[in-house]
């Protein structure tokens, strides 16, 4: 059984002490696909030395995330630019809206949002969206883009059923995490009601670790609590979710 975990920040600062033993631990799970978002220009050569420590587990993003859009935001994306010439990269995230810590950058986000999805189609990869409070300003900007050539994963969804079908008409997954164990996550009263192929599992360590490790820091391990909650909410075995989910993801990212 091989599971992905498609959204994973193992380079953070809160695996420095323990790095190695996560991620090995995670593997010997059968956690053998990590797929590594970006935040900006800070941790680029933290993710680079990640991936040349594991070379067959570790899959890199290139973006700019929505809450380091600031002042120098063009620079951040022309770094983004920059690497995009030098380094494989399995796909632009992540990037989207976060209203939720500050509002005084919304055009500036919406703005570096729309500039990485034509990136992402200009190098034929997917996008990672972050969306917090700002649905209708990602839907917005999705709507400006949409084509065949976008496509990705909508991480961390923690919307309704509708704006679950509005993100997969825009082509993307719904990247579901800890969430979907969260007494309040309310994700899990209607998911049964999305189809599995549009379904990708993430941890988004080391935020957001699901019960019963909730409030602690997450690792990639933890997603096999997210995969347990599906197989409830699905009705199928965990081999069976974990497959598919996989697969999905192969689709997605193109390995």
């Amino acid at each position: 059984m091989i599971i992905t975990d498609t959204h994973t920040h193992l380079y953070s600062e809160a695996f420095d002490e323990d790095r190695d033993v996560v991620v090995k631990n995670a593997i010997s799970k059968g956690v053998k696909r990590f797929f590594i978002p970006a935040i900006d220009s800070s941790y680029t050569q933290a993710m680079l030395n990640l991936e040349k420590s594991y070379p067959d587990n570790m899959f890199l993003m290139a973006g700019l995330h929505p809450t380091h859009v600031k002042d120098n935001y063009k620079e951040e994306l022309s770094h983004v630019e920059e690497m995009l010439t030098k380094h494989k990269y399995y796909a632009i995230g992540e990037i989207g809206v976060d209203l939720y810590w500050d509002k005084s950058y919304i055009k500036q986000q919406k703005d570096a949002f729309q500039f990485q999805i034509k990136l992402a189609k200009t190098y034929k990869l997917p996008i990672v969206i972050h969306c917090r409070d700002a649905f209708d300003e990602v839907f917005e900007v999705l709507e400006l883009e949409k084509s065949n050539e976008l496509f990705g994963i909508f991480h961390c969804f923690t919307g309704t059923k509708e704006q679950a079908l509005k993100a997969i008409s825009y082509n993307m997954k719904l990247g579901i995490g800890g969430v979907v164990t969260f007494k309040n996550g309310k994700i899990d009263t209607f998911l049964n009601e999305i189809d599995l192929k549009h379904i990708v599992l993430e941890t988004d360590a080391p935020y957001l670790a699901p019960v019963p490790y909730r409030g602690k820091r997450n690792e990639s391990t933890y997603v096999l609590n997210v995969l347990s909650k599906l197989s409830l909410i699905y009705n199928r075995s965990e081999a069976e979710i974990a497959e598919i989910t996989t697969n999905n993801s192969k689709e997605i990212f193109g390995i």
